[in-house]
């Protein structure tokens, strides 16, 4: 495989580490892939417009031989269940509060002291309840291999994401299967 859009994250680390791939080529990458899928798919509830300094500072680390941690450079999704600061946790929900919060869930803290670049919020459904990947907030999230079928949910945006490859790892959370339905039917690995 030549395109850092459809590589694991070891794969994209192994070729940061030998300096043939930056972070910012395999973010640019995805980018692209999202920008020519998404529109079919709707896997993000809001994109990052800070990620591509990320991976540029990341890409600096590798470039002096100091990775932050073992995620230094690779492209993550975050369900929008999840905090990230500076972001709104909207929980695919109307009723929710717009305004950005002000502190990172622990999860987010963690990906970020491991360097990881976090590209989006994933699509969700309402409040995470529902096997569907459908929400009132951001509309239907579509499965990537036939978008006739549902992704599942409620880790629906993350499913689609793994399935669409955009990029190589995408945070969900489970209490009845909203990352084992998603995994299962977009056939891939929850």
């Amino acid at each position: 495989m030549t395109d850092p859009a459809l590589m694991t994250a070891d794969d994209l680390l192994t070729l940061y580490a030998r300096g043939t791939l930056s972070p910012t080529e395999a973010l640019q990458a995805v980018i692209s892939r999202i920008a020519r899928l998404n529109g079919q798919v709707n896997a993000f509830a809001v994109m990052n417009p800070h990620a591509l300094a990320a991976a540029g500072e990341s890409a600096s680390r590798w470039r002096t031989g100091r990775p932050l941690g073992p995620l230094d450079g690779v492209p993550v999704t975050v369900k929008d269940l999840i905090d990230i600061a500076g972001f709104p946790t909207r929980r695919g929900s109307r009723l929710t509060d717009p305004a950005p919060v002000s502190e990172d869930a622990p999860t987010v803290v963690g990906l970020k002291a491991a360097g990881a670049v976090i590209i989006s919020k994933t699509t969700t459904t309402e409040y995470g309840w529902k096997s569907t990947g459908d929400c009132p907030l951001h509309g239907i999230t579509r499965n990537p291999w036939n978008r006739l079928h549902t992704t599942g949910g409620s880790s629906a945006g993350a499913g689609a994401a793994a399935a669409a490859c955009f990029g190589p790892l995408h945070i969900g959370t489970d209490a009845g299967g909203s990352i084992r339905i998603p995994a299962a039917w977009c056939g891939v690995s929850g």
